[in-house]
């Protein structure tokens, strides 16, 4: 429920004070030793005494006259009013109980020229049933799920050709956007944006979650175009282990991977991603005398997946060596844990685990991600 007004705020003031003081509200995991972030809300112990104390006096209203302004908010967005409005054609129906595979929906831009994108954010149709969702961009050039339906949701395992089936979940398209429980829109500095070449497809990839209730949905995502061509082009890259091997009952699993920077790039953001069994993800750098600096230490939680932004973005030099290292808690003793009994491998299904680092990135506008991960006169598997 909304907490704006001090009418709404007011019966949950014990709870409030209860939830500041141990740190649980407003809702951040970084390790504070580690990073400053532009986007944290934590607050200072002179802001926590207040509230406590206020609370302590009974929770007055104080004096009408002293108030804010009411903020104005744009009707269902936290970004600026889209520019555009992108949902997908067709609603999804979501069954009451058992697994559902993941669920594509392929929507022409009908863009006739290159857009650049400075804001977006996903607004889901059905929050309670959407455990993630990706949109991808499409260039029109790109083979992927080419004999797959446009505007209409499918599946996998609907697809006729099997090699289709095999690339539905393997693609090299960069990512216009990430969601997850917590998440919070893109918005990039002046100077940087994403790019959409004319033509494109966007390609939304549900996952969705039952919980006893039968819905449907049709997520939609809005759109804040650039007011003029950035200097900088922003790609989201990721680095992931699909090996892990979670054994029964283990209460800190660690499982890392490590990449190379092929080109100059400059860090912007940091967005961790594991199921129900994550417990702590971690970005460092490696430095060639082996020395480690941690970028990003976070206490996982998986109700409140949250992008962590630079306060500084900071340059990154090619060759800089990044490791994702990912902790998990598969014991009893994990009160999300689904099954403790369980050796648990990378799936898409919640049960299942993932071990995703995703970061963004900004570089010179005329480079995509293959010429990114050219190096050595070569390319590289981005």
């Amino acid at each position: 429920m909304p907490l704006v007004t001090y009418e709404q705020t007011r019966p949950w003031a014990n709870a409030i004070a209860h939830e500041v003081q141990m740190k649980m509200m407003p809702p951040w995991f970084a390790d504070s030793r580690f990073g400053h972030f532009a986007n944290d809300p934590s607050l200072t112990e002179q802001q926590i005494s207040m509230i406590s104390a206020w609370v302590a006096a009974g929770a007055p209203a104080g004096k009408s006259l002293d108030a804010p302004p009411a903020k104005e908010w744009a009707k269902g967005w936290n970004i600026n009013q889209p520019d555009l409005v992108v949902r997908m054609p067709k609603s999804v129906q979501i069954p009451a109980r058992g697994e559902v595979e993941y669920t594509y929906e392929i929507v022409a831009t009908h863009f006739t020229e290159d857009r650049w994108i400075q804001m977006s954010e996903f607004r889901p149709g059905s929050p309670a049933h959407v455990h993630h969702a990706v949109v991808y961009i499409r260039p029109p050039d790109s083979p992927w799920l080419r004999h797959a339906p446009i505007g209409e949701p499918f599946t996998a395992s609907t697809l006729k050709d099997p090699a289709e089936q095999r690339q539905a979940h393997e693609t090299t398209s960069d990512l216009l956007l990430v969601y997850a429980p917590g998440s919070s829109p893109d918005q990039w500095p002046d100077g940087m944006a994403k790019f959409v070449p004319a033509g494109s497809d966007l390609v939304f990839q549900m996952h969705y979650t039952t919980n006893g209730t039968a819905a449907e949905d049709q997520t939609g995502i809005g759109i804040v175009f650039a007011k003029a061509p950035p200097k900088q082009r922003v790609i989201t890259l990721q680095l992931n282990n699909h090996a892990l091997i979670i054994p029964p009952g283990a209460d800190d699993f660690r499982v890392e991977v490590q990449g190379t920077l092929p080109n100059d790039a400059t860090l912007l953001s940091l967005f961790p991603h594991m199921h129900l069994r994550g417990k702590r993800f971690e970005y460092d750098i490696v430095h060639d005398d082996r020395s480690v600096e941690v970028l990003l230490r976070v206490n996982y939680h998986f109700h409140w997946q949250l992008s962590y932004r630079l306060a500084e973005p900071r340059l990154l030099k090619a060759g800089t060596k990044l490791r994702a290292i990912a902790w998990y808690d598969n014991s009893k003793n994990n009160p999300h844990n689904p099954d403790p009994t369980k050796t648990v491998t990378w799936g898409d299904q919640t049960s299942d685990e993932m071990m995703v680092g995703f970061f963004d990135v900004a570089v010179p506008a005329g480079m995509d991600k293959w010429k990114f991960f050219e190096r050595n006169g070569g390319p590289q598997s981005p």
